[in-house]
């Protein structure tokens, strides 16, 4: 019963059951000026943190049943981006990924700004993992001078997932049953009310290797130093932790945050440096291990957030273990 109701839940698009433990006005004003903390160092120069955390989005997620608003993880990057290329003193960026990935389209769009970034700004950016650094998170990274992973971290899932449901069974036995109209013979592709023909599989596949394909040269591109006759094994899909990471060539070093700010530092050619965030006025900001965000608190009775999901099937550079059972 516990899996048809989650079932029937994905199928209708639902944000996920949240309990809201925090005010949740302050969010619905919107997204405010950003503004600048120092959270550790000394000196003129400055290291800017920026966070990549919980699922990469493209679209403001809603929580607390929709009255909560959070601005996406592509808008934030572009204006912590666009402040930084304002502001001189900001010698490099380190990048701290603790991320699932999430979106195609927003995983790319995040890749490409921090590529235009260091083009035009002749910055480094430096990646620093966290907990978890997965799939979309990873190919983010791929956009980095240098990725250094904790020594707890988990990383890789290089690869692309399409989570749909089959609910013809289900509708079945409460007595439902399905009446789509449609132009097109595939224009109901990927419902939820009815199983996929061969056909509709065989351009879904298509699809995901297309998207797949295009991860692979990312990571080619960034990780120039990769072991190419090992690159099938490495981009199937599975995850490594740092120390197989590092054997692979997917990283460059294991080590902590303060060891990715001193190796901003050196690719910035600078011995001190405030290390510094950007926060909405709402948001805290007191040390290098701040959280990213300023949302309420909020409790998730289910096991992942589905409005990650939208109102149907998205393809996805997410590692999410639990739906793809």
């Amino acid at each position: 019963m516990t899996r048809a109701l989650l079932a029937l839940g994905l199928a209708l698009g639902t944000s996920g059951c949240f309990v809201s433990l925090g005010d949740p006005l302050g969010a619905l004003r919107g997204p405010r000026p950003l503004e600048e903390s120092t959270v550790g160092g000394e000196g003129r120069a400055k290291i800017l943190l920026i966070d990549v955390s919980g699922v990469i989005t493209d679209a403001p997620t809603k929580h607390a049943f929709g009255l909560v608003e959070e601005e996406s993880t592509v808008a934030r990057m572009r204006a912590e981006l666009e402040k930084a290329g304002k502001d001189d003193r900001v010698k490099a960026i380190v990048l701290r990924i603790n991320s699932p990935g999430g979106g195609v389209t927003a995983s790319d769009e995040i890749y490409g700004e921090l590529r235009r970034w260091k083009t035009e700004e002749k910055r480094p950016v430096i990646a620093a993992f966290g907990d978890l650094a997965a799939s979309g998170g990873y190919y983010v990274a791929c956009a980095a001078d240098r990725i250094v992973a904790s020594p707890t971290t988990v990383t890789g899932s290089i690869g692309v997932i399409l989570m749909n449901l089959n609910l013809e069974g289900l509708l079945a036995k409460i007595g439902a049953r399905n009446e789509t109209f449609k132009a097109g013979e595939h224009k109901d592709l990927l419902s939820p009310l009815r199983g996929a023909t061969p056909e509709e599989r065989r351009i879904v596949q298509s699809i995901l290797d297309h998207l797949h394909a295009r991860f692979i040269e990312v990571v080619r591109d960034g990780r120039p130093r990769l072991d190419e006759s090992r690159l099938s094994q490495l981009t199937d899909g599975r995850i490594f932790d740092a120390a197989q990471a590092l054997d692979a060539g997917l990283v460059d070093e294991i080590g902590d945050l303060h060891r990715a700010i001193d190796d901003a530092k050196a690719a910035a050619n600078v011995e001190t440096a405030r290390v510094v965030m950007y926060h909405r006025p709402d948001e805290a900001r007191e040390n290098v291990y701040s959280a990213t965000r300023g949302a309420p608190a909020q409790v998730n009775l289910l096991p992942v957030d589905l409005g990650v999901l939208g109102s149907g099937p998205r393809f996805m550079y997410l590692w999410a273990p639990g739906l793809a059972e």
